[in-house]
């Protein structure tokens, strides 16, 4: 290791920390960046987003092969799941992506170091090996970036693959005969789908009355219905008391919507109900950095703690635990120091559920208008009246476009439908750039797309669709 301190140490490498570090470097920095784990990547890379896209991709095939190839004339015989593959895949999906990083770092110069990290002082991060051994790293800076980890509530004791997190639900070996999910947010729908799809029963736990909280109401209203269609069955406003292992029996106990106490036997129990800062073992109360009541680190526009000299970002600060909004206050934090204005417009940070339909939205629920007074003006528009989406088979979900009633700036958009994840791009850009609806409806987009049908809900917006 070089003797001589570095410009900035960054603590985690998932998306926030490999990202600020890579962009720290081609800005000039000397950048290290620790992470405890044995591949880079964090969560995200490792055990989140990018497997359970994996895995999400190949059942949507399976299922598609299943249910809906006839109908394009393709006949399948003898169609067999081979899930032992299907995870292989999903593997090497991951190990690509991780050995992708570690190559980043070494075009750009980053060091990495493998151990954990543990902040001395504002210019000092011990570096505890895997050996045992320790190191002392010397900075200017000290960013951090360790994520999040999930929640296990109290009372809940995790058991191997009968009881367990999203992590374990990535590595089974079988389809589970009945899979009860706690929690019926984007990771319990998300895991839901792929076994279900795979031939599992799903039973979706939730204390909440919806599905999807903090997502638009009639967004989550519409993907309630279509989840349930596909086979998955929600249990809303129930809260879990106890769960127990007995054998490969898995029983859980809790209370309806109405207050009444119930059983369920399942074979797995996934366990998502959040996740939390992953701040422990830092160091942090010991230099004087403050967190918040739900531990998150405080930090300025500018991403400084309360402690000069380091920083935080991602999902051990307030706001959205999502790996593009770590990215873009990676990139924010470290630019500012060079000089160039950098800045975050949270309002226009897209979220996605990739599901089918896939479920997303930008800005401002119409639920939050609402609560706020903003008087607003609605435009919707079916995927069921686009030729695109009749061609592909996939006509279930809306577009939604809600532009302020005096100005048209749009203020919110909301999908769920074919490929909703990509489309919410060109509205996230607009909203990045105070396009109004206007805008949108008077640009041309190509024919036959689902892309279309974002054009016709901003035309809607004026009361003026063309093809409804």
């Amino acid at each position: 290791m070089a003797s001589e301190p570095f410009d900035l140490i960054i603590i985690g490498s998932g998306p926030g920390g490999y990202i600020a570090a890579i962009r720290a470097a081609q800005l000039g920095m000397k950048v290290a960046c620790i992470e405890k784990d044995p591949t880079f990547g964090g969560t995200c890379l490792n055990v989140g987003c990018i497997p359970s896209k994996a895995l999400l991709e190949s059942s949507e095939l399976y299922a598609e092969a299943k249910h809906n190839f006839k109908a394009h004339g393709i006949q399948i015989d003898g169609l067999k799941l081979d899930l032992a593959a299907m995870m292989a895949r999903k593997d090497k999906v991951v190990k690509s992506l991780t050995t992708g990083v570690a190559g980043l770092f070494k075009k750009h110069a980053v060091t990495g170091v493998r151990g954990i990290g543990r902040i001395v002082d504002p210019t000092t991060v011990e570096v505890t090996k895997a050996d045992g051994s320790l190191e002392q790293l010397h900075t200017a800076r000290i960013l951090i970036a360790t994520g999040s980890e999930v929640v296990i509530p109290r009372g809940f004791t995790l058991s191997g693959d009968r009881i367990f997190t999203s992590t374990e639900a990535l590595e089974l070996n079988e389809v589970p005969k009945h899979l009860v999910i706690i929690g019926a947010g984007v990771i319990g729908l998300e895991l839901g789908s792929v076994w279900n799809r795979l031939g599992a029963q799903v039973t979706v736990i939730e204390l909440l009355p919806r599905i999807l909280n903090g997502f638009d109401g009639e967004l989550a209203e519409t993907g309630r219905k279509l989840f349930s269609r596909q086979g998955l069955k929600f249990l809303l406003g129930a809260k879990v008391t106890r769960a127990e292992l007995q054998g490969e029996t898995v029983t859980v106990d809790f209370e309806d919507v109405e207050g009444k106490a119930q059983r369920l036997e399942c074979d797995r129990l996934l366990v998502c109900v959040g996740r939390k800062p992953c701040t422990r073992g830092l160091g942090l109360e010991a230099v004087g950095v403050k967190l918040d009541r739900i531990g998150r680190i405080e930090v300025n526009a500018h991403y400084e703690s309360s402690v000069p000299g380091i920083y935080a970002i991602g999902d051990v600060i307030p706001g959205a635990m999502l790996a593009h909004k770590a990215e873009e206050e990676g990139v924010a934090c470290v630019e500012q120091w060079k000089g160039i204005a950098a800045h975050v417009n949270y309002q226009a940070i897209p979220n996605v559920v990739y599901t089918w339909p896939e479920v997303a939205s930008v800005g401002a629920t119409e639920e939050e208008l609402k609560a706020s007074g903003i008087e607003y003006r609605k435009g919707s528009f079916p995927f069921a009246a686009n030729g695109r989406a009749k061609g592909m088979g996939h006509t279930d979900g809306f577009v939604k476009i809600l532009a302020d009633k005096k100005t048209d700036h749009i203020l919110g958009a909301h999908i769920i439908g074919p490929r909703a994840g990509d489309l919410i791009a060109e509205l996230a850009v607009a909203m990045e750039f105070g396009a109004s609806a206007e805008d949108i409806a008077r640009s041309s987009h190509a024919h036959p797309t689902l892309a279309e049908v974002v054009k016709e809900a901003a035309l809607a917006v004026d009361g003026r669709p063309l093809n409804l």
